[in-house]
């Protein structure tokens, strides 16, 4: 069953939520946009995430609708065109998700194990968010619409696949409208599983290394390969 806690986790998450709508519009005024089309949209937001990366705090929420299970975590997220991505787990346990576009590393500090494998496999047809690192693949990978619910704030697009997979099902971005920053990806899996990512203090055009997406295995640790 889902935690007594589940109740304060959605409230903690809504309050993200604004906070991250906030921090995106640089605490200007709500004024309301105007409403623009799916492509003058698609094409705001390539021109928002063209430059060479941007880094985020970011809190998450999944649940295995199956077990009706719920879990929250939080941590900050780094991101480079193209492909490279990087999250730094702080809670419920560290654990950083490294990709450079081809290799993935996933480095668990508490059981000493690090998983390898080839990133294409793990994050194609914009998996884990990595549409994030190319936003030119939601033109490429999706049937876009724009959801029927409408704010001053917030766009929300709908993304159905165009190759039908069980990872994912229907994916749903809030963006908003005054910087064409996406703040909230929600995610369904084809069990019905689903994963929401919130993003707050977005920082566009950091100056991210590229060391930043390699993972030295550190000497003694255990590895093991995801694609074997």
């Amino acid at each position: 069953m889902i935690s007594t806690s589940f109740q304060k986790r959605l409230t903690f998450h809504q309050i993200w939520l604004i906070a991250a709508i906030a921090c995106a519009l640089g605490f200007s005024s709500p004024t309301a946009a105007q409403d623009l089309t799916i492509n003058q949209i698609l094409d705001q937001m390539e021109q928002r995430y063209s430059g060479g990366g941007f880094s985020a705090d970011f809190l998450q929420e999944s649940t295995i609708k199956a077990m009706q299970i719920t879990d929250l975590a939080q941590g900050k997220i780094f991101v480079k065109y193209p492909g490279m991505m990087r999250w730094e787990y702080e809670t419920p346990e560290a654990q950083v998700i490294i990709t450079d576009g081809h290799k993935l590393w996933v480095y668990r500090p508490e059981d000493n194990q690090v998983m390898t494998g080839g990133a294409p496999a793990f994050f194609r047809d914009g998996t884990g968010a990595s549409f994030l690192s190319d936003i030119k693949i939601v033109r490429r990978k999706f049937n876009i619409s724009l959801a029927s619910k409408k704010t001053d704030l917030l766009y929300e697009l709908k993304l159905i696949p165009l190759e039908k997979s069980l990872a994912i099902a229907d994916i749903r971005l809030k963006v908003t409208k005054q910087t064409f920053t996406v703040v909230n990806v929600a995610t369904v899996n084809g069990y019905g599983d689903d994963t929401r990512i919130e993003m707050i203090n977005v920082k566009f055009n950091a100056d991210l290394d590229n060391s930043l997406f390699s993972f030295e295995i550190p000497e003694g640790v255990d590895v093991l390969k995801l694609d074997e």
